[in-house]
């Protein structure tokens, strides 16, 4: 979630005060972050896979057409709830001072325009779904939006856990959400309601997480309305909402087109593509900004911190993304094949252009969390405004020319050539410098190539799908690891390993 930035503090440092402070300072602040951290990626692999199991089993109950219209109301449900709270949730994370003298005002404010926003997307559902070309998913649309109500009265409860680092608390509210998602989902597409077995699923596994976040924040339901805190709320969120709401348009734009161009059919490969592209941002990603919001906003309050923290980062996550890039685009049609059936094979085409997208969302993302954090929503909104300009014409070359396919393909370069760019010049702009970066990024790079092709040699041995993931997948993931890790890194794994082993000379 982005980040609310008033400046820095009051408090005047000397440079030299400010050299001993900042490495103290990360540290504490790491290692709460690191608790979060592995919080986050528990509750994320947890929620990713229920997801996988949940969509596998749909995948075999529905059509793709089912899977089209979700798509559609899906797109409006991304908009919503990225503008939902014009900021709030980002305000609670990084405000300066008591959260007591904001919480009423921020609650008030958060669960108004959420109402005012679910009467907007109630009255314009129809005209959303006839512009994607499938008037049939409006009712699906004013379902799956009411999400947004539930968003806005929890707002503020999420954003308390999220600053404080208790993100146990949220993985279980979400992981129990998700068993009734799953439970409502099933039930509704066994019984033939066909779209709306995702709506109403999402929707009551919602209610759900909602109650638990609710209970577990133990932070008191008070409304109330301050001029001042708001004017504070709104200078800042006003143009971070713009900002989120582009980047919506950057998330569901392809949706829209791609419906209104060759049907509901081609969009429900085109979203299951997109799906099995989103898991490691998914997992990895959303992990990650469960805490880099709470942590870059505290690095940026320690002269000297912020550069280097984001450095460390963005090489971790670079390090860390790529294998699993390399070995989908090389495995996505016995991916695709394996887990949702033959049926779906028209997907994989478009997922190997679309997992590349994956990976530069979750490093452009990295980037988004660091300006905001710093204060700079500004630079956010010029970022997806650049972005944004440069993919809707390139989504409707690439449609034209080669379908969902085209569109995944005009959606990666896209990112790749405009808006990793565009990042990088904004980080610049804040203090924040990339180029010690790039020497780090060689070696993953190396092991990537070898990684590849490892994976493409033991494919072409292969006589099933699931030979070929298992044994290639491995084999790729193996080259990888050898490549990147240092030799010193592996030889203290190995003596772990060994240790771990009976001891057989007794």
């Amino acid at each position: 979630m982005p980040a609310f930035g008033f400046g820095k503090s009051g408090i005047v440092i000397n440079d030299a005060d400010s050299e001993r402070d900042a490495e103290p300072a990360a540290r504490t602040i790491g290692r709460a972050a690191g608790k979060g951290l592995r919080w986050s990626l528990m509750g994320n692999v947890s929620t990713r896979l229920g997801t996988l199991l949940l969509g596998i089993a749909l995948a075999r109950l529905l059509t793709p057409a089912d899977f089209g219209l979700y798509a559609i109301a899906l797109s409006a449900m991304y908009f919503a709830m990225h503008v939902n709270d014009v900021g709030i949730i980002a305000a609670t994370v990084q405000w300066r001072g008591r959260l007591e003298e904001m919480m009423p005002t921020a609650t008030t404010l958060a669960l108004t325009f959420s109402l005012v926003g679910y009467g907007f997307f109630w009255v314009v559902a129809p005209s959303f779904a006839a512009l994607a070309g499938s008037p049939e998913a409006t009712p699906v649309v004013r379902l799956l939006t009411a999400v947004i109500l539930i968003d806005g009265l929890t707002a503020v409860r999420v954003a308390s856990l999220l600053r404080s680092f208790r993100q146990d608390r949220l993985m279980i509210a979400n992981l129990c959400g998700l068993v009734v998602n799953a439970g409502v989902a099933i039930l509704l597409a066994v019984r033939g309601a066909g779209p709306f077995s995702f709506a109403g699923g999402q929707v009551a596994g919602a209610g759900v997480t909602g109650i638990l976040v609710l209970w577990s924040a133990r932070v008191p339901m008070r409304f109330g309305f301050d001029r001042a805190i708001t004017g504070r709320l709104m200078r800042f969120g006003v143009p971070l909402a713009l900002s989120l709401g582009v980047e919506a348009v950057l998330l569901n734009a392809d949706y829209v087109m791609v419906g209104r161009a060759l049907g509901v059919a081609a969009l429900g490969f085109y979203l299951l593509a997109f799906n099995v592209a989103s898991w490691a941002p998914g997992v990895i990603g959303t992990a990650i900004r469960w805490v880099s919001v709470p942590s870059f906003s505290r690095l940026a309050e320690n002269e000297g911190s912020l550069s280097p923290g984001v450095q460390r980062s963005f090489t971790l996550l670079f390090t860390g993304v790529l294998p699993i890039a390399v070995l989908t685009v090389v495995l996505a049609p016995a991916l695709v094949e394996f887990l949702y059936g033959g049926k779906w094979a028209p997907a994989a085409p478009a997922l190997r252009f679309l997992v590349l997208l994956g990976a530069v969302r979750m490093l452009t993302q990295l980037a988004v969390d660091v300006l905001t954090s710093a204060g700079a929503t500004r630079a956010t909104l010029w970022l997806h405004l650049g972005w944004a300009a440069a993919l809707v014409p390139a989504l409707v070359i690439g449609i034209r020319l080669d379908g969902i396919r085209g569109a995944a393909i005009a959606h990666a370069l896209v990112g790749l050539l405009v808006a990793v760019p565009l990042a990088v010049g904004a980080l610049r702009h804040i203090g924040v410098r990339l180029g010690p970066v790039v020497p780090t990024l060689v070696r993953p790079v190396l092991a990537g190539v070898l990684s590849a092709s490892a994976c493409m040699l033991v494919a072409e041995l292969t006589s099933s799908s699931f030979l070929e993931l298992l044994a290639a997948g491995s084999a790729g993931l193996l080259a990888y690891v050898v490549a990147v890790v240092p030799f010193d890194q592996l030889r203290a794994w190995g003596g772990r390993a060994t240790a771990l082993l009976p001891d057989r000379s007794r």
